[in-house]
């Protein structure tokens, strides 16, 4: 899952880039305003954060702009001003949730992993499909109560298709998911991930949509 960062502090982006990267996704930051505006409107991205307080164009107005843009990505808003007139300002502008810096990064990758749920239909924060189980905590794939050994990028992968069961995920959308240049976003190179995520999880759960993509079904095989 791609996250999109949107905070002009570099220290502050920087620690928010390694707790999503350790948390198991993909991070994009963007510290200016109109840059955010693009990239959020533009990137496939699964959840953004977004500080209000930004250079040239203002979190709020670009939360703004997402919504009347039709944008339905869910936003967890950061702001340094955390009276409550701003946190409704920021609710009603589109915002899923709201964090008042300082915070907790252990607070923000609960908050974030929440929406994801939420945004994905999931109410458990472990996802069970068949013998296979995936716990955004810790970044860990069961197979009948037996931690699998994966690596980051093949987590990922069967991160995001449980994440969105039931539908089939194109190698497009897998590619904005999975790697952060486009020079890595090969068919061929997907096909081989997917292949070594089968032969270790052992379980036929990713299902091949020959042409359209991959997908794994609500309840499994």
């Amino acid at each position: 899952m791609r996250i999109l960062i949107v905070e002009d502090e570099l220290r502050i982006a920087t620690d928010i880039r390694d707790a999503v990267t350790a948390g198991g996704y993909l991070a994009v930051i963007a510290s200016e305003g109109e840059d955010a505006w693009v990239r959020g409107g533009t990137g496939n991205y699964s959840a953004i954060i977004l500080d209000l307080g930004l250079p040239n164009l203002d979190g709020l107005t670009i939360l703004k702009r997402w919504r009347q843009e039709g944008l339905a990505t869910p936003v967890i808003v950061l702001t340094a001003r955390g009276t409550w007139a701003e946190r409704v300002d920021g609710i009603d502008a589109g915002a899923d949730d709201y964090l008042s810096k300082p915070f907790r990064m252990e607070e923000l990758m609960a908050r974030l992993r929440a929406l994801l749920r939420r945004s994905t239909g999931q109410v458990q924060p472990i996802i069970t499909i068949g013998p296979v189980s995936v716990d955004p905590r810790t970044q860990q794939v069961s197979v009948n109560g037996v931690p699998a050994n994966l690596t980051p990028l093949e987590y990922r992968l069967i991160s995001y298709l449980f994440h969105n069961r039931g539908r089939v995920v194109s190698q497009t959308e897998l590619g904005d998911a999975l790697y952060s240049h486009d020079n890595e976003r090969d068919s061929n190179a997907i096909e081989a991930l997917v292949a070594r995520l089968r032969k270790k999880i052992r379980a036929k759960i990713i299902e091949t949509r020959r042409g359209f993509g991959y997908t794994v079904a609500v309840d499994g095989p």
